[in-house]
């Protein structure tokens, strides 16, 4: 199974020379691979699934934190794998937000999540019995409001791959020739999204609303809303005088 999905995930990621790669979940089975060519590799676990430590006789790449509270700087890495962790995560919604402050702007995220199709789903001896599932609608969905911009979906494991080199051949060719028209029943649906940084206003920055009572009936008691009390009003050319006993001077 580590096979197959880690060759989807190869095709997914793309080119991956001296890029920074963020692993959420439990993606460390799929790394090692990407040591050599990638710039840098880092893996998040959460203290509720446990950690690992990894590499082995290495330095450790893996750290222990909340997906919703990264200990990493805006922009930080160009890729970011998601695995074994939106179906786990209390909040999908806030982890997917964190991840678009950490990616890059010109970065790549790709979600792997168990298939609400599949048969595996409905299994709680199998990895993907366990947690949330997704539909295709769901998972774009979701990214759509976490402001990602979908770009490709696919799907793995349309067959239950095996230990022996024989079922891995199999499984592969199966994904190879089959995988586009039985994704339905694939264990695991993926998606590949984008930042969509267009169109989105700060916190805290669109200008104050001025009321429209206040500028038209002079109501304010700011001295700033009318700053010349009792001054002319102009109607054809020609000044007359204001208005007696109107808190702004003003003739109907």
């Amino acid at each position: 199974m580590r096979r197959v999905l880690h060759a989807r995930l190869r095709e997914a990621l793309a080119d991956v020379r001296g890029k920074r790669i963020l692993a959420v979940g439990f993606g460390t089975p799929f790394l090692r691979a990407f040591l050599a060519d990638a710039g840098q590799v880092v893996a998040v676990m959460s203290g509720r699934t446990g950690a690992i430590v990894w590499p082995r006789r290495q330095p450790c790449r893996v750290v222990i934190a909340d997906e919703a509270e990264l200990p990493f700087p805006d922009r930080s890495f160009d890729r970011v794998i998601v695995v074994h962790s939106l179906e786990w995560t209390p909040n999908p919604h806030a982890m997917l937000r964190e991840l678009w402050r950490t990616l890059a702007d010109d970065g790549r995220l790709v979600v792997v999540a168990p298939n609400r199709r599949n048969i595996w789903a409905r299994l709680d001896r199998t990895p993907f019995g366990h947690g949330r599932p997704y539909s295709r609608g769901q998972l774009n969905a979701l990214l759509r409001e976490a402001l990602f911009t979908p770009l490709w979906n696919g799907s793995a494991l349309i067959v239950p791959p095996g230990a022996t080199r024989a079922s891995v051949t199999f499984a592969r060719l199966m994904e190879t020739l089959f995988g586009r028209w039985l994704a339905g029943v694939a264990a695991v649906t993926m998606a590949i999204a984008v930042k969509r940084i267009y169109g989105v206003t700060p916190v805290g920055k669109a200008a104050p609303a001025v009321s429209f009572a206040e500028v038209v009936s002079g109501s304010s008691r700011s001295s700033r809303a009318h700053p010349r009390k009792g001054a002319l009003t102009f109607r054809g050319g020609r000044p007359r005088p204001p208005r007696a006993g109107s808190p702004s001077g003003c003739r109907r």
